[in-house]
C-alpha cells in the first residue's frame, strides 16, 4: 500500500468533495457531518461524472451528471440503478489526511 498526503483534515469542508490526484489516479475525497472521512475513485461509473462534485447526504453522494447515489463506505451505486467505485482506505496522522492506493507491482526482469 501506498500512502499519499492529501489534504490537512481542518482545511477539507464538511459534506464537500475534493479532487485528489495520486499520481495518476483521481480520488475524490470527502469529510461526513459526523467528522468521518471517505475517498472513492472520483468517477461515476455510469457517465464518467466527476463524483468530488456530487451532494453529500449522510453516507452518500449523488453523482452530479445523472444523481446516481453512491455508498461512500462500500462504493455501491444504490438500486435500482447499478455498478460501483473504487473505495480507498484514509489514515489520519497529526492532523494530516493521507490516502491508501496499491502499491505498483514490480515487474518480473
Amino acid at each position: 500500500m501506498a500512502w499519499y498526503a492529501a489534504v490537512a483534515y481542518e482545511d477539507l469542508a464538511f459534506n464537500t468533495g475534493k479532487t485528489i490526484r495520486c499520481d495518476a489516479t483521481e480520488v475524490a475525497l470527502f469529510k461526513l457531518s459526523s467528522g468521518t472521512i471517505r475517498a472513492i475513485q472520483n468517477r461515476c461509473p455510469h457517465k464518467d461524472g466527476v463524483l468530488a462534485e456530487g451532494i453529500v447526504a449522510g453516507e452518500h453522494v449523488f453523482c452530479p451528471m445523472h444523481d446516481r447515489k453512491i455508498d461512500l463506505m462500500s462504493g455501491l451505486v444504490q438500486a435500482p440503478d447499478t455498478g460501483c467505485v473504487t473505495t480507498y482506505p484514509v489514515r489520519i496522522e497529526d492532523g494530516q489526511i493521507y490516502i491508501g492506493l496499491p502499491a505498483a507491482k514490480e515487474m518480473a526482469s
